[in-house]
């Protein structure tokens, strides 16, 4: 592609250079430009890209794009006012729009994005849709499976999964949506066909620092739905504060459908029962009803089932189809995920990591019955550090024992984790271990017959954050080796 192209209805400040250059990619990283690269110089939190502008010419960029122009004698110099709206503007035009041609569900809240995304795709693909899916768990693109370093990666990544995507003749795409992602216009160039909103809980506030910060974040999904060309819907969860916040805002500029269990929700659920083999539950929608029968366990997978169904209706999805897939949707990992174990005790993982995600997970499983709750959980490291002693409170005050370790401590003293986590846990019905491994094969020694372990925190995740490492680091595996490690006559 000719840097002209490239170029074609994306704001400039300046240009010093020729157009007719050969451009081969884009990089914002000037390690990975090569001959022919666009480099895109962004102010990162920990370094700014300006810094690497010389680097990327000796690697052969033929174009810089940057804030601050300068003249350079083998490179054209391209100034903005916005680098990173400019990477996305970038991206969708070298991947040739990918997003035009594809029908996209995008996803944001605190809680349900993934198992929303996840539900949205098996019903999609049920219906013969063909869908990729990109969120936290991983990235799905036709047969391929990738990891996913990020939630919602970043614009230049995107656009080339969208182009993938399509190329794998998918027609759909579930996708999770981050508020670090809409304020960094990650998702710029791309026209969702279903906006969906699960909820808002305190969390990320290391990010955005208040909760009407945190809020507006997520309003700009649903703003640039009013300004996008394709004809998008709102799919709102109304049982929510925020999300009843969100209809009344944007009513007068968005079709909307809402989701819950009032009697207002045009997506209602009602009758809902609970058991160790699933959920089931009442549908209304669209003037008829249906019984809706799902292998997912849990109140807060009612609420994601319901914004799937919206979702995939809107996507071309009847609902008698989708209600009907739903039957044999597949566990989501790390969303209470069952650790199989032929033992009179059950145990649980969960990627529960807020105070209102936390209290959910509890609820559900206190709804089995168990002799005894157990839970295993601590906080991360170098996040909003108010929520750990509310985590404190909720497994405090809902949990039979609670088992205090470490999650992710990243840079911070484990120890003084767990003692924010203990300013919540009046009752002192708990054990502090802070070496996680050790927390989950003692939860499990501890079990007696109907009780349930729920081990929660960092659900499907296969590491775990230290100051000077990351170390390999799975619950569930975890929690197998202990099942088998413990003497069956204990069981």
């Amino acid at each position: 592609m000719k840097l002209e192209a490239l170029l074609h209805h994306v704001p400039t400040l300046g240009v010093e250079g020729p157009l007719d250059r050969e451009v081969t990619s884009i990089a914002y990283d000037s390690r990975r430009v090569k001959p022919g690269s666009v480099y895109v110089a962004l102010k990162g939190e920990k370094a700014d890209g300006s810094a690497f502008i010389g680097n990327a010419i000796n690697a052969g960029a033929v174009a810089v794009v940057s804030e601050t122009g300068q003249p350079f004698s083998s490179a054209t110099s391209i100034v903005v006012a916005a680098p990173r709206e400019t990477l996305a503007d970038l991206a969708a035009n070298f991947y040739q729009h990918p997003a035009r041609h594809l029908k996209i569900a995008g996803v944001t809240g605190t809680n349900g994005k993934t198992t929303t995304a996840f539900l949205i795709k098996h019903i999609c693909e049920h219906a013969l849709l063909r869908c990729g899916l990109i969120g936290t768990v991983r990235y799905e693109v036709g047969d391929e499976i990738l990891p996913a370093p990020r939630t919602t990666p970043e614009s230049l990544e995107l656009h080339e999964l969208l182009w993938k995507m399509r190329s794998a003749g998918c027609k759909t795409v579930a996708m999770e949506v981050s508020s670090h992602a809409l304020v960094q216009a990650r998702v710029r160039g791309v026209e969702f066909d279903a906006a969906i909103f699960t909820n808002l809980t305190q969390d990320h506030l290391d990010y955005h620092r208040t909760m009407e910060s945190y809020f507006e974040a997520k309003t700009l999904l649903f703003s640039r739905l009013a300004e996008q060309k394709k004809k998008g819907k709102a799919i709102i969860n109304l049982d929510d504060r925020y999300g009843a916040m969100l209809v009344n805002r944007f009513k007068a500029e968005i079709p909307i459908l809402t989701y819950g269990l009032g009697v207002h929700a045009d997506f209602r659920a009602s009758n809902v029962r609970i058991d160790f083999q699933g959920t089931s539950f009442q549908l209304d929608a669209q003037g008829k009803s249906y019984l809706v029968r799902l292998p997912l366990i849990g109140n807060f997978n009612v609420y994601n089932s319901l914004a799937a169904l919206a979702a995939a209706c809107v996507m071309g999805v009847d609902v008698r189809a989708g209600v009907l897939s739903l039957a044999n949707a597949a566990a989501v990992p790390g969303r209470l995920e069952p650790v199989p174990a032929q033992r009179q005790f059950r145990v649980f993982v969960d990627y529960a990591h807020t105070d209102d995600a936390l209290l959910n997970v509890i609820r559900t499983c206190r709804e089995l019955n168990p002799a005894r709750l157990i839970v295993v959980f601590g906080c991360g490291g170098n996040r909003d550090a108010t929520k750990r002693p509310r985590m404190g409170a909720v497994v405090d005050t809902h949990a039979d024992l609670a088992i205090v370790t470490s999650d992710n401590p990243r840079r911070e003293d484990p120890l003084a984790i767990i003692e924010d986590i203990k300013g919540g846990m009046k009752r002192g019905n708990y054990e502090v271990i802070p070496d996680r491994r050790e927390a989950i094969f003692h939860a499990v020694n501890l079990a007696a017959p109907r009780d349930i372990i729920l081990i929660a925190g960092k659900g499907h995740e296969t590491y775990q954050e230290f100051a000077d490492h990351t170390a390999p680091f799975d619950d569930v595996a975890v929690a197998r080796e202990a099942l088998e490690a413990r003497r069956v006559d204990l069981n």
